[in-house]
Formats: structure tokens, C-alpha cells, sequence
């Protein structure tokens, strides 16, 4: 394959489309479309089969279909909506349309003997078999109106951009692509060779095909995204997924960074001081890790690790390795409660070391503040500890050598690349990127190719697994009992409530609504209550109190999902669990089970459960492995909400499912090094077509 030297497709706009002004360019923009190009790979998600005609007597509820019929009545029927019903049959059956918004030229202009040819879905109503707001119009003359002579593509849309208005400009926009010369040539050029493809069709093909599946195409393949077409653009758009964290990967290893290697005598304290000794897991990380450190190339290390395996012994070594090598180091969590659990165990390790620490949130103000800050800008905090605070302009390090983010999977790439810019003497600092939430292999081959990977897979002896059980809530005064017979023989229990509804608000009510509850069936017993609409000081104080011992039973939302450190918490219920996914579950039951005694995890749930809640159950009660639990919630809940993508915005896939997909990750991994090695003039084009607007790996 040979470069090709026509304009970059990206540069042909959208208003090159006939109809597209300013306006229309905007609401398209709205849905990633700026130019033809996007226009063209912004993909079907579905088809619609309006090639044959379905005799109303064979018409099937849920069925979508295309009925022809004369109209034998029209009349405007005022029920509990306003509606318009219109009766339309023919020789095998009769169906009802109904229109609950409607002009009065429209019931004008179904009058009897009118004949129509309508699209929609079959739904049971009040009368039978009805039509909701069919797609329709009038069929003039005797002579029987031509079909459609391909499936109709479904597109995703946005406000003031209709499905027929998508397709016109679809029409046109695969009329230009198949120019010859010019601008447009670029547009669905195929920039992969043909070794790379062999059991693939070409591009072109692959895109005209999905935009107009013939009559005959297989439907259900098409459905599942399983035809050839679908699997040769999901390869390429894996690959350019892939190419543009390489290309970030590459960019970050051109830069200079610090090298960072301790005494050996520090280190000696340093593990002298712990009141434990590293598993042999924690210590092979530990080695990798200082590898990294002592190399003058940033490191970007991705540490797994499964609740309680021990990640932040691993961070305070590397903490040790850069303060022992003259620079700072700073560790970021994404909420404030993470963030002090890790101040006071780090403080607690390294302070026999001369090691002080920093503590800036966002919650910090004025004096306090402004001491903070000064001491991180004059190097006499060694280590700052806090939430997004610590990325912020204001913020400025005499000498920052390392930078640690915990739970990664709560921020997006710009987030986790923002510190690099706060290196010194310019350098790019080392970066440390910590999760307990395993991410499946899948995942992690696409969503942190740019990354280094180590695994903490053993947990510290003496931890025990956590029994877990499912309880329906109708048998919740035994659960009540249970929780009261555990607190009075010395133990602490958490009462974990969720709601469906993202609010705060509501989730605040029903957390205080159970604190009520149990304080009534449990006066005997100190219960504590914390959930995101109290103030920080109210929260901190009674999670110190918990701690402590002070208290015996904590309410509280999902607020409480990490960092929260109590070994005497043996008890955890979590109220109605089929309401959360199972890697934040996992993440829950790990705040129980962190000392030496058994421990417990009851799931009390509402009924009746889904299939898919059940499964999740389930599998809870069967495992304590958090990658295989990783595992399986990618397949439950598919990855946007595993990577939290929806707010991060990482990885947006038109059309590959990491899922269903899977099986094409290691061509994809083959196939971007042979691009790298052998094509390189293809890897931009490639990101560009699938990544476009979005591509900002790096560019933070």
C-alpha cells in the first residue's frame, strides 16, 4: 500500500452536502457529525424491514411492518388522551392507527376510501391490534407504489435530526464517495493492506453495504453485529482506538523524566517501619515498579488489584523511592473520604522516614489553604494527598518527581494526564495509576494500551473470604436481629442504601429514613449515619467516630464504596443490590472482611428480581475474585459503564461491542504494530475517521 496524497477526508465539511446550512451543521455536529466522512461511519443501529407488505390479518404484536390498506373511518375519540383513531383495512383484517398528537389537515385528510401504505410497530390496545404514530402516506392511483429494494437503516439521531433527513444526506454523502479524483477519494479509501483483511470484505463494500442492506440480507446476523461487514469495520475501528494511545504512549515516552532511585537504607526503614511484611505479590510489583522509576522515560503503570490486596503499601514504596531520590510525589483520589483514609495511613508509614505530607481538597479554604499550598510550592511537603484539588493551576510543586491516582476508573484521560504538566526543570513527572476495580483484559488491551500493567493477584494472609447471602426483604426483621446479635458481641456493621435515581437528594432521604428505622427496632445499639448531602465536617466526624468504635452501626449510601478502613466491621448489608452493578458491589462487600474475623455480606433484595439481577446475585454469592467478577459484569453491563466511560467519554464505539469482539483484539494488537512498523502514513487517517473531533489522547 502506498501513501495516498489526496486531501484529508476530514477536510470535506458537511455543508458540501446539498440542504446542510448553518444550522442543520450544528445540530449535526451535536451528534459527532462535521464532515462527510463522519457522516458516512455514523452507522445504522438497527434496520427496518420495509421491502414486503404484511397482510393486516397476519400482523403480530410487537412486529414491525408494512401494511397497505384503505381507510374505512376516522374519528377523534376523547378518552384519558385526546386521540385520533383511524380504522384501516383490507381483504384479510382490519387494525387501528392511533395519533395522539395530529393537525386538523391530517383528520381531514384520512377520509373514507382514502388508501394508505403505513410503517410501524403492531402493539395490543384497548380495541385489538393497533399502530402508534405510523409512518404513512397516501398511495395515489391504481398502480401499486414501488417498495423499498433495501432494509432501512436506523441511525442514531439528535434534536432537529430526523431519521429521513439522515438518510437523504447519507444518499448523497455515498454518491460522493464514489468519486474518482478530487477531495472526496479520501473518504472511504481503505487504509489497511490486504493481508491484514483476508477473510474481510473491502471497506467501501463493507460501509455501502451497512448503509443499504439488500432485501435478502440476514437480518438477525445484521442484529447481532456479527456480519462480515460489521466485523471489518469493528476491527478497524478497535485498531484505530488502539493507534491513538500508542501514539500517546510514544508522545509520553519522547518526553524526560526524573530518575528516581532511594538509598537503600531508606528503603530498609521503610520496611522495617511497616507492621507487616509484603506479600510476595506486593513485592514483585514493588520491583517493577522501581525499574520504571529508575529509567530517565516517564512511566504510565496501570497496578490491579483486587479490595484489600494491598495497593497502598505498593504506592508508598514508590512514594519512598522519589522522596529518597530529592523529589515530591503526589497521590490523588476522587473523594475526599479516599483521600483522608490514605493521609492517615501514609502519614502513619512514613513519618518515621521524615516524610511530610500536604492535604489540599477542594473543601479547603483560606489560611488553611493558602499553608497547604505554600508548602507544596517550597518542597517541605514531600507528599500531597488530595482530590481533584491537586491539578488545579493554583497548585505548583518544587520538585514533583511522581504522581499516584487511585480508583483511575472515576477519572478520564485528561484528568489522569493533567499532572504531568506540574514536572520540573522540564521533565514529565512519573505516573502511578491504581484501581481495585479489575478491568477485564478486554478492556484494558483497548481502554489503557498506552499503560504498563502489574497485578497484585495475592491477598495478605490471614484475610478472609466474605460470605455472602441473598435475603429478600420480606424477611428483614431477621436481618434487623442479625445485625443486633453481631453488634452486641463486640462487632461493627454498615447498612449500605441505594436508590436507582442519581440524586443525592433522594438517596439522602433514604438513608436517613433506614437510620430512623433502625434506631427505633435497635435502641440499644449507637448508630451513625453518612451520605453525600451532609456537609464534609459532619461526614468526617462520624466516619472518625466509626473508626473509632464509637459506633456500632453506620448507615449510609454508596459514599462509603472505598476507602473506608474499619478490620472490627464485620457486617454489611446492602439494601435492594439489584440496583447496582456487580464490580461496585464488590466494591462495597470489600469494606467488611479486613481483619482477621469471618465476616459477612447480606444482600437484601426487593422482589421480584429481573433474570439479569438474579445473575448478578449470584455470582456474588459464588465469588470473592474480583477479575472474575470484572469479568463478568463486562458481559452483564458491556463496557461504558465498566470503564465509566459514560462520564469520561474515553471510548466511544460506533460499531466494535469489546464484548462480542474480543476475539479481534489480538489481530488488532498485530495489526497496529505492523501499521507502525511497515504503514505508518496510514495511522493518522485512521484515527482521524473513527476517532475525528474526539481525538485528544494526549493533548491535555
Amino acid at each position: 500500500m502506498t501513501a495516498d496524497s489526496a486531501q484529508p477526508a476530514h477536510q470535506l465539511p458537511i455543508t458540501s452536502l446539498r440542504g446542510v446550512g448553518a444550522h442543520l451543521r450544528d445540530r449535526l455536529a451535536r451528534i459527532g457529525i462535521h464532515g462527510v466522512q463522519d457522516l458516512l461511519f455514523h452507522l445504522p443501529t438497527r434496520y427496518l424491514d420495509r421491502t414486503r407488505i404484511t397482510p393486516i390479518g397476519a400482523l403480530r404484536q410487537l412486529a414491525e411492518v408494512v401494511i397497505e390498506g384503505e381507510v374505512l373511518g376516522a374519528d377523534i375519540v376523547q378518552g384519558r388522551r385526546r386521540s385520533l383513531i383511524c380504522k384501516l383495512g383490507d381483504r384479510s383484517g382490519v387494525v387501528t392507527l392511533r395519533f395522539f398528537h395530529f393537525s386538523a389537515s391530517q383528520r381531514n385528510a384520512l377520509t373514507r376510501g382514502t388508501r394508505l401504505r403505513c410503517y410501524g410497530e403492531v402493539r395490543l390496545g384497548p380495541a385489538g391490534l393497533e399502530l402508534y404514530h405510523p409512518e404513512y402516506h397516501v398511495l395515489d392511483g391504481a398502480a401499486a407504489a414501488p417498495l423499498e429494494q433495501a432494509l432501512t437503516p436506523v441511525y442514531p439521531a439528535g434534536e432537529g435530526v430526523t431519521q429521513p433527513r439522515l438518510r437523504e444526506l447519507m444518499a448523497q454523502a455515498l454518491a460522493l464517495a464514489n468519486a474518482t479524483d478530487g477531495p472526496q477519494r479520501a473518504l472511504l479509501h481503505d487504509w489497511l493492506p490486504a493481508a491484514m483483511r483476508p477473510d474481510l470484505p473491502p471497506l467501501a463494500d463493507a460501509v455501502r453495504y451497512l448503509h443499504a442492506p439488500p432485501p435478502d440480507a440476514p437480518l438477525d446476523l445484521l442484529l447481532r453485529g456479527e456480519h462480515p461487514a460489521q466485523r471489518r469495520l469493528a476491527f478497524e475501528e478497535l485498531l484505530a482506538h488502539h493507534l491513538s494511545l500508542q501514539q500517546l504512549r510514544a508522545r509520553v515516552r519522547c518526553q524526560r523524566a526524573p530518575l528516581l532511585k532511594a538509598p537503600a537504607e531508606l528503603e530498609r526503614r521503610f520496611l522495617d517501619s511497616l507492621p507487616f511484611t509484603l506479600t510476595g505479590a506486593q513485592q514483585r510489583v514493588c520491583r517493577e515498579i522501581a525499574a520504571d522509576l529508575a529509567q530517565p522515560v516517564p512511566m504510565l503503570r496501570l497496578l490491579q488489584g483486587d479490595v484489600g490486596s494491598g495497593k497502598t503499601a505498593v504506592a508508598a514504596h514508590a512514594v519512598m523511592q522519589a522522596v529518597g531520590a530529592g523529589f515530591q510525589a503526589a497521590l490523588m483520589a476522587p473523594t475526599e473520604i479516599l483521600a483522608e483514609q490514605h493521609r492517615d495511613t501514609l502519614e502513619h508509614w512514613l513519618r518515621p522516614l521524615d516524610i511530610h505530607s500536604a492535604w489540599l481538597t477542594g473543601r479547603l479554604k483560606g489560611r488553611a489553604r493558602a499553608v497547604q499550598l505554600a508548602a507544596i510550592a517550597d518542597g517541605s511537603a514531600r507528599l500531597a494527598i488530595g482530590t481533584h484539588a491537586l491539578f488545579q493551576d493554583e497548585v505548583t510543586f518544587a520538585r514533583l518527581g511522581l504522581t499516584i491516582i487511585d480508583e483511575q476508573h472515576r477519572f478520564g484521560v485528561h484528568q489522569r494526564l493533567s499532572l504531568r504538566e506540574k514536572g520540573c526543570a522540564g521533565t514529565m513527572p512519573h505516573q502511578l495509576i491504581m484501581t481495585a476495580t479489575p478491568i477485564p483484559r478486554t478492556l484494558a488491551m483497548i481502554g489503557y494500551a498506552d499503560l504498563d500493567y502489574s497485578a497484585i493477584d495475592e491477598l495478605p494472609p490471614g484475610r478472609q473470604p466474605v460470605n455472602t447471602v441473598a435475603i429478600a426483604n420480606s424477611r428483614r426483621a431477621e436481618v434487623i436481629a442479625r445485625i443486633h446479635g453481631a453488634c452486641r458481641a463486640g462487632r461493627q456493621a454498615y447498612w449500605v442504601c441505594t436508590l436507582i435515581e442519581d440524586s443525592e437528594v433522594l438517596q439522602a432521604q433514604a438513608a436517613e429514613t433506614a437510620a430512623t428505622e433502625l434506631a427505633l427496632a435497635l435502641p440499644d445499639l449507637r448508630i451513625g449515619l453518612v451520605h453525600g448531602r451532609m456537609k464534609p465536617g459532619d461526614k468526617a466526624t462520624a466516619m472518625t467516630a466509626f473508626k473509632a468504635g464509637e459506633i456500632d452501626l453506620l448507615v449510609a449510601t454508596t459514599v462509603i464504596e472505598v476507602g473506608v478502613d474499619v478490620p472490627n466491621a464485620t457486617l454489611m448489608v446492602i439494601e435492594n443490590p439489584e440496583r447496582l452493578g456487580l464490580a461496585q458491589l464488590h466494591q462495597l462487600r470489600g469494606r467488611v472482611g479486613r481483619g482477621r474475623a469471618e465476616s459477612h455480606c447480606v444482600l437484601l433484595y426487593g422482589t421480584p428480581l429481573s433474570q439479569h439481577a438474579r445473575e448478578r446475585l449470584r455470582i456474588l454469592r459464588q465469588t470473592n475474585d474480583g477479575f472474575v467478577i470484572a469479568e463478568r459484569d463486562l458481559q452483564l453491563r458491556g463496557p461504558g459503564e465498566v470503564l465509566g466511560t459514560r462520564q469520561t467519554g474515553d471510548i466511544n464505539l460506533r460499531i466494535a461491542d469489546l464484548q462480542r469482539d474480543a476475539g479481534l483484539l489480538g489481530s488488532v494488537q498485530r495489526g497496529a504494530a505492523t501499521l507502525m512498523a511497515e504503514y505508518p502514513q496510514a495511522i493518522t487517517p485512521l484515527i482521524q475517521r473513527w476517532l475525528g473531533h474526539a481525538t485528544r489522547y494526549g493533548e491535555v
